[in-house]
């Protein structure tokens, strides 16, 4: 049997294919009682829109790539379910890519969405080449979610304010006494924002002497070997802040494994407050890093400037909150 038409539809509902049209894409100049006939004769005949063809004749996919830098990382989940909420709700659907690719294929992803006549692109996490990007900026809406490397004019940022964020867990471990404290760092703009703000907030309560720095790669086994390196100081400290919620867990694990137990030895917070630090043996303390309004903020900037609504171009940043668990405790002694 053939796939049904529009022209079957028409016929089955007693309408024109224009109305069809105009109730299957939800316009509101449709008479209820004509949109019901519409969408009766739909449901009856199985009717499926060609999205090719519908593609053709609006001028637009209804379609947004997005370009996400790590698989792997929770809190891009918290933060693609904010953006494909708003998407979906205005008839837009995501076409997932994994930015990793870029490298290891050395294929320009961003540009393959002007292929697919994506509406739209948002990239999530740390930013491909700034000049591969300027190209595609050119043709279609393109905002950045979670990074802060410059961008090309005319592309918004959306993101936590990571500044801010890191004070918030630097005083919370002042305030608990500690003195000596280390921070597992990361990478990129961001890694250097809040490694720049835990320095700058220890400075602040002339606790320089006390502060270090151990690199990381944002990962399980990073936080655990730099945790292995901090501990086996003769002044080890007596709390961690990591630069994002996974570090914090080989955080725990390397002090677990050297006979230390959290939070009576060691004060750990973490970053980003992503499922994994809400897991009850994990219960970590963590800075809230609004994942989800992130998202939701970026769909909302990439809708403006589909409908001709964006401006230049600019930084928004969310406020993150502190997450106190059970992972912090007043230094001992």
């Amino acid at each position: 049997m053939r796939a049904p038409t529009i022209r079957d539809v028409a016929e089955r509902a007693g309408v024109s294919k224009s109305l069809v049209s105009l109730v299957l894409r939800g316009s509101p100049q449709v008479r209820p009682e004509k949109r019901d006939a519409v969408l009766r004769a739909v449901r009856e005949l199985g009717y499926r829109p060609n999205a090719a063809a519908r593609t053709l004749s609006e001028q637009r996919s209804r379609t947004v790539g997005v370009l996400l830098n790590d698989l792997r990382n929770p809190w891009f989940v918290d933060l693609l379910d904010g953006l494909n909420s708003l998407l979906h709700d205005n008839g837009l659907h995501m076409l997932l890519a994994d930015a990793r690719l870029n490298h290891r294929t050395g294929r320009d992803l961003a540009r393959s969405f002007l292929d697919l006549q994506a509406d739209g692109l948002v990239v999530v996490g740390t930013l491909p080449d700034r000049a591969a990007l300027e190209p595609v900026a050119e043709r279609i809406p393109v905002v950045v979610a979670g990074a802060r490397e410059p961008v090309p004019p005319g592309v918004d940022v959306v993101a936590g304010d990571d500044t801010y964020g890191a004070r918030l867990a630097t005083e919370h471990l002042v305030g608990l006494g500690h003195r000596r404290i280390a921070h597992i760092a990361g990478y990129g703009a961001v890694g250097d924002l809040r490694r720049d703000s835990f320095e700058t907030t220890m400075r602040a309560h002339g606790l320089a002497d006390g502060a270090v720095v151990e690199s990381g790669d944002l990962t399980e086994e990073g936080g655990y070997r730099a945790t292995v390196r901090l501990l086996s100081r003769p002044d080890r400290p007596t709390a961690v802040f990591a630069v994002n919620d996974i570090t914090s867990v080989g955080v725990l694990s390397a002090a677990d494994e050297l006979g230390l137990r959290v939070p009576r030895d060691l004060s750990v917070v973490g970053y980003d407050n992503t499922s994994i630090s809400r897991l009850r043996h994990v219960w970590l303390t963590t800075v809230d890093n609004a994942g989800h309004e992130v998202g939701r903020r970026a769909a909302r900037a990439l809708l403006d400037r589909i409908e001709g609504r964006g401006g230049p171009g600019g930084v928004r940043l969310t406020a993150p909150t502190l997450e106190i668990r059970g992972t912090t405790a007043a230094v001992r002694g």
